[in-house]
């Protein structure tokens, strides 16, 4: 916005929480839990479990910001 003022401004950010949002704390966290990665076993297609999970962690990231886009997009 061009030209608002702070209140102007505060009163747009306070309209866009959503209880969607706290969601993508989820792709930030799980990645944290080091016990879900630290074992070699098990195996997919020859890859040790740290490689396949960091990949599944990126899915994961995909499909949560999808989710919390979709939910909180205003609709016309």
């Amino acid at each position: 916005m061009v030209g608002a003022g702070p209140a102007e401004t505060a009163l747009v950010e306070a309209k866009d929480r959503s209880p969607w949002n706290w969601l993508l704390f989820l792709p930030i966290v799980v990645p944290l839990i080091t016990p879900l990665f630290n074992r070699s076993s098990p195996r997919v297609l020859g890859f040790p479990t740290f490689y396949w999970l960091q990949l599944a962690f990126i899915v994961l990231g995909v499909a949560t910001t999808t989710v919390v886009y979709q939910m909180t997009k205003k609709r016309r």
